[in-house]
């Protein structure tokens, strides 16, 4: 195979506590300073003609404020999907979207686990109030969601304004 012309893309999670930990300071590392920072750990598992032939681009970890945005897009996802199924308006609580982002700080899953924590537990959720209050009759226009004791998601239904708003 001839693969002059080709890239290849390999990643690692080698050294995450490492970049983890260089940018929660208060300054952010410069690129160079990072790949002088985990170049030790990988080092350790890789030999030093295959990292000579490597261009080494570490990552940032994202801020507080980006995760937040990323919750929030999720959310307006759900939002809009209940809209156009249910004609129902979603509202969070401001908290809701600080927990999740605050549940993503974890070096080994980062932003994935936003993903994890809406599918996994908010929309398991969702659904089984949806069908339970669809059991009693129609459904409201507005389904609230906030953060309840002990960092758990409470629902709640109510009736306001128009629908599907």
């Amino acid at each position: 195979i001839d693969c002059k012309n080709c890239v290849f893309f390999m990643t690692s999670n080698l050294a995450t506590d490492i970049i983890q930990n260089m940018c929660n300071g208060p300054v952010r590392p410069t690129r160079e300073e990072l790949i002088a920072g985990i170049r030790p750990a990988l080092s350790k598992y890789f030999k030093p003609a295959l990292l000579a032939r490597m261009e080494i681009v570490p990552f940032f970890t994202l801020p507080q404020e980006h995760l937040k945005d990323i919750v929030k897009l999720k959310l307006r996802k759900i939002g809009n999907r209940l809209r156009d199924s249910h004609k129902m308006t979603l509202e969070t609580a401001p908290e809701m979207v600080d927990l999740i982002a605050s549940r993503c700080t974890e070096v080994e899953t980062g932003a994935r686990n936003i993903d994890h924590i809406i599918s996994e537990t908010l929309l398991p959720m969702m659904s089984n109030a949806l069908l339970e209050k669809m059991a009693e009759g129609p459904l409201p226009n507005t389904l609230r969601v906030k953060v309840g004791e002990g960092d758990t998601f409470v629902l709640e239904f109510a009736e306001t304004g128009s629908k599907g708003v």
